[in-house]
């Protein structure tokens, strides 16, 4: 028997454990640093349903990616775990002799996985799959058509400023390698030449213009990456001293759809088929309705599962994931749509739509959750605590509730959790999905209590930036889920 000072405290009734509880989550965010701030907060027993603390848990707040488990749970519920996004090729000339007459169209559906770890052949799979039919030659051009989506390559409410970044990738039907481009500035060995540039994958690199001079070693870095909002080419400028270690960035691609159909034209040469066009690439609002007619399937590559997809989108944060799952919804109800209303609608207005008919189905009014895109990176979407925690227990209830639950950050573990909560009762016990942008510090997710109660929480703290001499916000968020999970009531 260990000694009284080892054992576990024993549980405490509900009404005082819940009473203390509280009283330490109020001490917390009533400290006088908040005072300009707005907390929004709401925790409720997945196992009894009772509301175990809630402050201004109706009030409409930023989510930032907490919103993406709206996104998660519709895609989930209109497409199913299992679903699989095409990313095809096409043609409706005849095949003879091992030649097709052209055009070939590599046509995307939304894919945001091409290019990555589970799917980096994918172009060689396509090009073996039509040199299995015998083809040898393309008399015609290759295509690259990324009209699936149609409508902007942005997301609603996104800010300009943030479109050359990688968190802000355009959302395109042909995506690859996640939009990215990856930049390596290295300096030169002597002071006074220009640092080098370096482009991943090559042939994505952009219009270039200036240059990154090398100083004396020891001497202050000024890196900067400048394009313009709408705008092709990339500025350089500012300084890095010699002897330095290479400096590593991530922009957003220019354009997907051509990067896609580059890759695909290499592997067709790898395996001997030559295509005697050039390379095209349609986008909205170039109409490809006469192009599609009476073409056929000549190859086709899958996606992952949709929940596979969901885990890579949700452990990373990843925006383009979530966009184009938003609009693979989207495209899904405008196919379906028996009575299209006239006039244009975009693919992502589909998908909101879709949204806001779902969540008064699951018992969320359609007015706690005011979203616009898929990702929470637009500062126009609000959302309730009360809303992201309803929506929890509805996803807790489902059969795959436990691959979701696994599919959120884990604290101390993985994704943007790893290094959060160590060494505390809420480590690899929360599950959350956290969303923080300037002045905007969100979770939401589940924990497990000291007792083995199951709760779903959101803590959401707005219109607050710690001062130089104060813990990162992320902290007291943290704090407060550590509270949760060290809980030890009992009803």
């Amino acid at each position: 028997m260990p000694p009284a000072a080892a054992q576990t405290p024993p549980p405490v009734a509900g009404a005082a454990a819940a009473a203390a509880l509280t009283a330490q989550i109020d001490a917390h965010i009533e400290q006088p640093r908040f005072s300009a701030a707005s907390w929004g907060i709401s925790v409720v027993s997945l196992d009894s349903g009772r509301t175990l603390y809630a402050y201004h848990a109706n009030q409409l707040l930023q989510p930032a990616s907490t919103a993406k488990l709206f996104t998660a749970a519709l895609s989930l519920s209109t497409l199913g775990a299992d679903y699989r996004i095409s990313t095809r090729l096409l043609a409706s000339g005849r095949l003879h002799d091992g030649r097709l007459d052209g055009p070939l169209i590599l046509y995307g559906m939304g894919d945001p996985t091409l290019g990555t770890t589970s799917s980096a052949d994918w172009a060689d799979q396509l090009a073996t799959q039509l040199a299995t039919r015998g083809v040898r030659l393309i008399h015609g051009d290759l295509i690259a058509d990324d009209c699936y989506f149609t409508g902007p390559s942005f997301g609603t409410g996104w800010e300009a400023g943030d479109l050359q970044s990688w968190f802000a990738v355009p959302s395109s039907a042909l995506s690859v390698q996640e939009n990215t481009v990856d930049i390596t500035v290295s300096p030169a060995t002597t002071a006074g030449f220009p640092a080098s540039l370096n482009f991943d994958p090559d042939d994505a690199r952009p219009p270039l213009l200036g240059q990154i001079m090398t100083t004396l070693p020891r001497t202050p870095g000024d890196i900067n990456l400048y394009r313009a909002p709408g705008t092709g080419t990339l500025y350089a400028f500012g300084s890095m001293p010699a002897r330095t270690p290479p400096q590593h960035f991530k922009l957003a691609m220019l354009d997907p759809a051509l990067q896609a159909g580059q890759q695909l034209r290499q592997a067709l040469a790898r395996r001997g088929i030559r295509v005697s066009g050039k390379l095209q690439v349609i986008h909205w609002p170039q109409d490809d309705a006469s192009l599609l007619a009476h073409t056929d399937t000549l190859g086709e590559v899958f996606s992952p599962p949709l929940l596979d997809i969901l885990q890579r989108g949700l452990k990373r944060s990843q925006n383009l994931y979530l966009q184009n799952l938003l609009l693979s919804v989207g495209a899904h109800e405008q196919a379906n749509d028996p009575s299209p209303a006239p006039g244009f609608t975009n693919t992502e207005s589909y998908g909101i739509k879709a949204l806001q008919q779902w969540l008064p189905q699951v018992g969320i009014p359609s007015s706690s959750s005011l979203i616009g895109e898929g990702t929470g990176l637009s500062r126009r979407d609000l959302v309730t605590p009360d809303a992201l925690v309803h929506l929890l227990s509805y996803l807790a209830a489902q059969p795959y509730a436990t691959a979701l639950r696994e599919a959120l950050p884990i604290a101390g573990v993985d994704g943007t959790l790893i290094g959060r909560m160590r060494q505390t009762a809420a480590e690899n016990n929360v599950h959350a999905k956290t969303g923080s942008m300037t002045y905007v510090h969100c979770m939401a997710g589940y924990v497990t209590t000291a007792t083995g109660e199951r709760l779903a929480f959101a803590i959401m703290l707005n219109n607050y930036e710690p001062a130089t001499d104060e813990p990162h916000a992320s902290r007291d968020l943290d704090a407060i889920a550590v509270l949760l999970a060290n809980y030890r009531g009992r009803n």
